[in-house]
């Protein structure tokens, strides 16, 4: 069985869904209305329950992550042994920092792996847990990102300082 809540952030919204293992999903949006559409899809055949009370701590953690915490969520994700790898580095990416993705795969020992830096990121299931919008092009551009590059832009100055007067525009 997968819980799963939908929530407000300083984001606009975001829909945490976890095993009795851990987070297995982290997603933002707009607005709360359809948010949950494309789980069946994500976990084809998984019974799939919204339960917003059991998943409100949680829910606050990730509110904490955003405000510059270092909260603690127990992860679910499911990925090869290389992506995990990567996530695992990309957590160890400090808040209001980046690295290239030649960086990450040249932390990992593997320096020809670049392309496989970016795949893992984009497949990152755990948005903003693992922090895949730290990562950047080898020339400091921002790269693609599941909700957008102004998103990733914003997402970016708001840990860094740069602009806590304005919120993200949207997620």
């Amino acid at each position: 069985m997968i819980r799963y809540t939908v929530g407000d952030c300083v984001l606009g919204q975001v829909l945490i869904a976890a095993t009795d293992r851990g987070v297995c999903a982290l997603s933002f949006g707009s607005d709360a209305d359809g948010m949950d559409a494309w789980l069946p899809e994500e976990f084809p055949g998984a019974e799939l329950v919204r339960d917003d009370a059991a998943l409100a701590e949680w829910l606050d953690r990730v509110r904490a992550i955003l405000d510059g915490s270092d909260a603690e969520i127990p992860l679910d994700s499911q990925g090869t042994a290389f992506q995990h790898r990567v996530w695992a580095a990309l957590r160890t990416i400090p808040r209001g920092e980046t690295r290239t993705y030649r960086d990450v795969a040249a932390a990992l020992g593997v320096p020809g792996s670049v392309r496989a830096v970016a795949r893992a990121c984009a497949t990152n299931p755990v948005s903003l847990i693992v922090p895949c919008h730290r990562v950047v092009g080898s020339d400091g551009s921002l790269r693609g990102y599941r909700w957008g590059v102004e998103r990733k832009r914003d997402l970016l100055a708001w840990e860094a300082g740069k602009n806590p007067a304005r919120l993200p525009a949207k997620c």
